[in-house]
């Protein structure tokens, strides 16, 4: 059991929500939550920019990044996508093993 966070930001609640779906929908996340819209400072080929993002955190299982992250890259509108993975070192149990439970069936 190898339980992650996956971080991604989508342009818009929209598309934040359509990902959300189709990660639990084939069952390669357990939870995804979508945040309230924030504002992203960032430099992007040599100038300063600003946009208004919606976070997006994926609770997952490490076997499962490769495909998240191809399925974000596909369907998302930036050049380069923000794709972070950050594994969980520990948790209340019962709930990791949830995450495991909800993604296993994907296999």
């Amino acid at each position: 059991m190898e339980p992650v966070l996956v971080i991604t930001n989508f342009p818009n609640k929209e598309s934040a929500l359509a990902l959300a779906e189709a990660l639990v929908d084939q069952h390669l996340a357990a939870c995804v939550n979508t945040l309230s819209p924030c504002v992203s400072i960032y430099r992007w080929k040599d100038n300063i920019e600003s946009a208004e993002e919606t976070p997006v955190l994926i609770k997952t299982q490490r076997q499962y990044y490769e495909r998240i992250e191809q399925l974000i890259k596909k369907v998302h509108p930036y050049e380069l996508p923000e794709v972070i993975m950050v594994p969980i070192l520990d948790g209340l149990p019962a709930y990791l093993q949830w995450i495991v439970d909800e993604t296993t069936l994907s296999d």
